[in-house]
């Protein structure tokens, strides 16, 4: 069987799904062949836009950048973790990654299949299961450096409120009268921070596309490679990439 290249990259467009409170992406002509005689595109987005990577920097100013890692960090045999099914939220333990962990080792790329891709541009993609603090360890431990999930993050990510001034305000309200807690809590980022963390440097790629072809290349006994290959911006917390898989 001849391999087969498959795009795990969310295409880059105009007021495409970010982050909350990352730059907007805006693409539009800088020059044309009308007025120039070229077209050129003239790019406004944030580092973690779409399909991207963080490198350690990300989380601490004191790890490494994106051009201080080795390039095999971002490319390498991956294991699929099958974590389709799971509810909005969930917690995804060790005991669920177990599987797949089993299988991994030193340059292995470790893929989490959660399924979320199929919700891009909507609100239930801020949904996304997450790995616990324990779940980041286990996958350090098993000798991983390299973690892709097919969602807007490892971590929670916070939920932004309601859209409507008003009811924004009314939460406000209650909030003083009860002397309570903010309801939207700061992202503590433990997983990313585990992860990235890591002896040698860490890397995450986030808002991959479905992983659905790679976990039946897997099942069939079919290799799987993948590469992650960021933009070379210096200094950086990290860039979109390219995220090719290879099924052999």
């Amino acid at each position: 069987m001849a391999a087969t290249l498959v795009d795990l990259t969310h295409q880059v467009t105009t007021a495409m799904p970010v982050y909350p409170g990352d730059p907007a992406v805006l693409l539009e002509p800088a020059l044309t062949t009308a007025t120039a005689g070229v077209n050129v595109l003239a790019l406004h987005l944030g580092s973690q836009s779409g399909t991207h990577v963080d490198a350690p920097y990300h989380v601490d100013v004191t790890w490494p950048t994106l051009d201080g890692l080795p390039l095999e960090r971002f490319a390498g045999p991956a294991v699929v973790a099958d974590l389709r099914g799971l509810e909005p939220r969930t917690a995804v333990t060790p005991e669920l990654l177990a599987p797949a962990l089993e299988r991994c080792g030193e340059g292995t790329v470790l893929l989490l299949a959660t399924g979320w891709a199929r919700h891009w541009g909507t609100d239930t993609y801020l949904a996304h299961p997450s790995l616990t603090t324990a779940a980041a360890e286990a996958i350090v431990a098993a000798g991983v450096r390299t973690v892709g999930v097919d969602a807007l993050s490892v971590d929670p990510t916070p939920d932004p409120g309601p859209d409507d001034p008003a009811v924004a305000a009314l939460l406000a309200d209650l909030t003083d009268e009860h002397d309570g807690p903010d309801p939207v809590e700061e992202p503590t980022l433990a997983a990313h921070r585990v992860l990235l963390g890591a002896s040698g440097g860490g890397v995450i790629a986030e808002n991959l596309t479905d992983l659905r072809a790679l976990l039946a290349a897997q099942e069939a006994g079919r290799p799987v490679e993948v590469s992650l290959f960021p933009l070379r911006l210096v200094a950086a917390d990290g860039a979109p990439v390219r995220a090719v898989a290879r099924l052999g």
